[in-house]
């Protein structure tokens, strides 16, 4: 249960001048009809789920018309009030008008044209746990190349936004900021009048270089429904019930992938980025789980750390470059898992650090259970996909179906008898069989 009551507020003034073959310039956008309500409507119900009622609707061009089907919102079972923008004035500028009304009591911030599904209980339990002053909400996606990245510590603290429209030479987490934000008040201290601000330049960034805004990573359904295009996908996929399923109140599928042999070519001791490189049709494989209700992340054995090869940051250096080149792809993982011990003594260069026994290391099943408790994946529907004995034997001790591939090991490790459900010639053959047992089962 959330310990404070707080206020939604969504932004539904702007112009959507990319969204005039729809609107006709005669409704707001966030009043465009999808399946049968106003995209508007959809985001007020999926909030008030979460005994969240009070909402604030900022307001501007053809404002009238969400003041007309809304009202007083006692007919949606919430309480509706109105902030009018006279003129336009960016992404913060007009919260000036909230500044007293919310000066004590923390809000959702919600841009008008994103349609979402997500567990808020989640969210601002993460954000109150944190005792954060803003909290964004960051995922992958499958086009992080043109879009606001998200820079996180360790600890989730975000620690800048680098904006799509740089030039990127590095590699970088698929981390994108997907326009739900949790709010502390005070957050609006730095609006003096009501004049055009930015919300991340203007309002968060003096925050983040206090350490004081945080990252809530998740892979449920958020989506960008600003263009015509977006809005045409984002219809079909809420009238199939994708948003719904990708709540995390519900239990999840997920394809667990091993990386070494499965996802980039074999190598033996992978320990620098330049050895790094994709399997043939690997992306094409994930890009295809992407698309369907399976989550995608990977679990994988890096001994090369405890045998003093490469330390902790070069295996997520690694990890950025596969995310750098699955995205470019259209790809993304929903999140990447890996065991650096091995218990194994007696390498020149090791670290004895990690040279420990542990229940990561896979034919172990901690990895897969961490996942499992944090994304409230159903293992039983769930799968594995490896090159080695150990990930098929990984999956029978967690209670998953595997999948063994003809690429990198193939199987030859020979260390465990293990048999699995189906052999792969590759990734992408694995996929195919795995999406095909869903739509026949």
């Amino acid at each position: 249960m959330m310990r404070k009551q707080y206020v939604a507020v969504i932004q539904a003034g702007g112009k959507g001048t990319r969204m005039r073959r729809l609107t006709k310039d005669a409704i707001p956008k966030p009043m465009l009809s999808m399946n049968g309500k106003p995209m508007l409507q959809w985001q007020i119900e999926q909030i008030s789920r979460y005994g969240i009622l009070d909402f604030w609707i900022v307001i501007g061009h053809l404002g009238e018309k969400i003041r007309d089907y809304f009202g007083d919102g006692s007919r949606f079972g919430v309480r509706i009030q109105y902030l009018e923008e006279k003129e336009p004035l960016g992404s913060a500028g007009g919260l000036y008008g909230l500044k007293e009304e919310l000066q004590e009591r923390d809000f959702l911030l919600i841009f008008g044209d994103i349609l979402f599904d997500i567990d808020w209980n989640r969210m601002i339990a993460f954000h109150e746990a944190k005792g954060a002053r803003a909290t964004l909400l960051a995922h992958p996606n499958a086009h992080p190349q043109d879009s606001d990245l998200v820079l996180l510590d360790g600890a989730g603290r975000v620690t800048g936004i680098d904006a799509k429209n740089q030039e990127r030479n590095y590699w970088y987490d698929n981390c994108v900021n997907a326009g739900l934000f949790v709010l502390s008040p005070d957050v609006l201290q730095k609006l003096y009048r009501a004049k055009r601000a930015d919300l991340e330049q203007d309002l968060l960034l003096p925050l983040m270089r206090q350490g004081q805004v945080f990252g809530y990573r998740t892979p449920e359904y958020v989506k960008d429904a600003g263009t015509v295009e977006r809005f045409y996908a984002v219809c079909r996929e809420q009238e199939a019930g994708v948003p719904d399923r990708k709540n995390l109140e519900h239990k999840q599928k997920c394809v667990f992938l091993d990386r070494d042999g499965t996802i980039n070519r074999y190598c033996g001791l992978l320990h620098r980025e330049e050895q790094f490189a994709l399997e043939e049709g690997a992306a094409e494989a994930i890009r295809r789980l992407n698309a369907s209700d399976y989550l995608v992340i990977v679990v994988t054995n890096q001994p090369v750390v405890a045998r003093g090869m490469c330390g902790i940051e070069d295996v997520k250096r690694i990890h950025r470059k596969m995310q750098v080149l699955l995205g470019n792809a259209g790809a993304y993982l929903d999140d990447i898992v890996f065991c650096p011990h091995h218990p194994d003594r007696g390498y020149p260069e090791e670290n004895p650090a990690y040279k420990v026994a542990c229940n990561c290391r896979k034919p172990s099943t901690g990895m897969i259970d961490a996942m499992m408790k944090k994304y409230h994946i159903d293992l039983a529907s769930s799968y594995i996909v490896g090159d080695s004995t150990a990930d098929i034997q990984t999956g029978k001790n967690a209670g998953l179906g595997t999948v063994l591939l003809g690429t990198g090991l193939r199987g030859e490790d020979g260390k465990y008898k293990a048999r699995p459900d189906f052999l792969a010639d590759n990734l992408l053959q694995a996929a195919e069989w795995i999406l095909r047992q869903e739509k026949e089962g």
